[in-house]
């Protein structure tokens, strides 16, 4: 992906002058589970509302709260899988930005994403940092997630404690990668967390297994 990918502008707001943004979402949703990313001056950029029920995981990232101007299509290309791999493509032209991996097994422990450029190139990965393994017995305990391309560190994604929401503040650094997947990639790494801290009784290793 070319520097030119920094040029995408996002409901009006051009991702080449923003490198702080915030991803918000409430404790509680019956149905769905909705995402809001802001920028670092509170302008909403991305709105995601995430279904529960369905058998092959596929959602829409718009740049508007009324859902009128598609922005991002996810899609997981697995139903059940130990890996879980999304592409990640441009609304309109069906582009492919690239795709994420989540490593199943190994976020018992700590969440992993491998991501691949449209060429299916591994070029980077998504980590969890902290106490991770507390984290998921103590789910009051705030993460941080690191998402790097090559040795490079282009987001650093910190979540805030507050009342009543979650809350993630998330850096970026300007690289090549076009920034609308590196929020993607930010995206998906909440709504792991989300999913992991919802579950409840003696499916919920099986669930982490099967992709999270």
């Amino acid at each position: 992906m070319s520097e030119l990918a920094l040029e995408r502008q996002v409901g009006g707001v051009s991702l080449a002058t923003q490198h702080h943004f915030v991803i918000k979402r409430k404790w509680w949703s019956f149905f769905d589970r909705v995402f809001r990313v802001y920028t670092g001056d509170g302008q909403l950029i991305m709105y995601v509302k995430h279904p529960l029920l369905r058998f092959r995981e596929q959602f829409v990232v718009y740049e508007d709260e009324a859902q009128s101007r598609p922005l991002l299509h996810v899609t997981a290309r697995q139903m059940i899988a130990i890996n879980f791999a999304y592409d990640i493509r441009e609304a309109g032209s069906e582009a492919v930005l690239g795709s994420i991996e989540k490593r199943g097994v190994r976020s018992l422990w700590r969440d992993k994403f491998i991501l691949r450029d449209a060429a299916e190139q591994e070029i980077g990965y998504a980590e969890e940092h902290g106490a991770s393994i507390l984290r998921r017995l103590f789910p009051f305990l705030t993460s941080k997630h690191q998402v790097m391309i090559g040795d490079k560190q282009v987001a650093f994604m910190h979540q805030r404690f507050r009342f009543f929401i979650k809350e993630f503040a998330v850096d970026t650094e300007p690289s090549a990668v076009d920034p609308r997947f590196v929020l993607a990639v930010c995206l998906l790494a909440v709504m792991a967390e989300v999913r992991r801290e919802e579950r409840r009784g003696p499916l919920d290793v099986a669930g982490d297994l099967l992709g999270g």
